[in-house]
């Protein structure tokens, strides 16, 4: 076992796989944009929006999180907050990356599904200049109505071929797998990928994912670790590879604990766990910072790391020819990487 150090972890190639697009909001483009509107944030410094930026669970941080997205008012604005995103992880060697993005919570300010779509999807297509692949994942809000995603999946039928997935997220609590049903089998009846947020210590986090598992029939679970509380789910996870997106940092805002160990324990048992950064403005850590800072806390090896950076690869939702030559870069990074 190989001690590992921060430079290998920000070197190695990687994949985000956990990434909410309208949580890469930093201060100084909130601040820019606010002014570009004459939006009165109450707040004129970059100081003072990041000291709003301050939360103890997930209700607290998704007041902060929603609120920030006023200043995200047409395509330009959200091609800005992208392009921002793609130039800060191109410095932490992130070649791939699927990023959810939230509709309902720009349709219902009055911003055009369109100009939402077409900000970021342009966005996309430039970040291969950068030498990064991104794909969209639209997320419905799960404190809104099925009616409500069963309007925005409609609204996106005319994109579906730039869509990569759709996926499930926001407040948790009374809002089980099962009430999004009809529109997943929508979706995937479709041919979409989906996927569904099965957040930390949540009330019935277990039949939270039994029931996106085995119901709804994902491909992935977004967080998801509170499955070490089922052995037979951890066995069912690992025979079948469905993919954990891990976001250690965030874990320890919104809760009081970053699932280190549960996140070590799973990786350690072959189970396909990532990790990601989940919102990187507000949590101050892009997606080497969140690998770095669990491979501290659990003394994470290089070994791990080579694991971690495999994993967000091979349950990507990408052809087993493409996974094949990332995994060759990483491959590659290993046998040719000097300390």
């Amino acid at each position: 076992m190989t001690k590992v150090s921060k430079d290998f972890i920000y070197q190695i190639p990687k994949a985000e796989l956990h990434m909410h697009l309208e949580g890469s909001l930093e201060p100084e483009l909130k601040l820019q944009l606010a002014n570009k509107h004459n939006i009165d944030l109450g707040m004129t410094t970059v100081e003072e929006i990041t000291e709003t930026y301050k939360f103890n669970d997930l209700p607290s941080f998704l007041a902060v999180y929603y609120q920030g997205m006023n200043v995200l008012l047409e395509r330009q604005d959200f091609y800005d907050l992208a392009m921002a995103y793609f130039h800060k992880v191109k410095t932490q060697n992130v070649k791939y990356c699927e990023l959810f993005f939230d509709p309902q919570a720009h349709t219902t300010r009055g911003v055009a599904f369109e100009e939402i779509f077409e900000g970021y999807y342009q966005a996309c297509q430039d970040a291969k200049d950068l030498g990064i692949s991104a794909k969209l994942i639209m997320c419905f809000l799960r404190d809104m109505s099925q009616e409500s995603a069963i309007e925005h999946y409609h609204m996106a039928k005319p994109y579906k071929d730039k869509i990569l997935g759709i996926g499930l997220d926001s407040d948790e609590r009374d809002n089980p797998p099962l009430k999004f049903r009809e529109v997943f089998k929508m979706a995937k009846d479709d041919g979409f990928n989906i996927t569904m947020h099965c957040d930390i210590d949540q009330v019935d986090s277990i039949k939270h994912i039994k029931d996106a598992l085995y119901t709804i029939g994902v491909s992935r679970i977004e967080h998801g670790t509170n499955i070490v509380e089922d052995q037979e789910l951890v066995e069912y996870a690992k025979k079948h590879k469905i993919g954990f997106t891990c976001c250690p940092v965030s874990n320890s805002f919104v809760t009081d604990d970053m699932k280190g160990k549960e996140i070590k324990y799973l990786l350690r048992h072959g189970v396909k766990v990532t990790v990601n950064s989940d919102d990187p403005a507000y949590f101050l850590s892009y997606i080497a910072d969140d690998m770095y800072a669990l491979a501290k806390h659990e003394n994470l090896t290089k070994e791990d790391i080579i694991q971690l950076a495999k994993n967000s690869f091979e349950i990507a939702w990408m052809s087993d020819q493409e996974k094949q030559g990332y995994l060759e870069q990483i491959d590659d990074f290993v046998r040719n990487y000097q300390e």
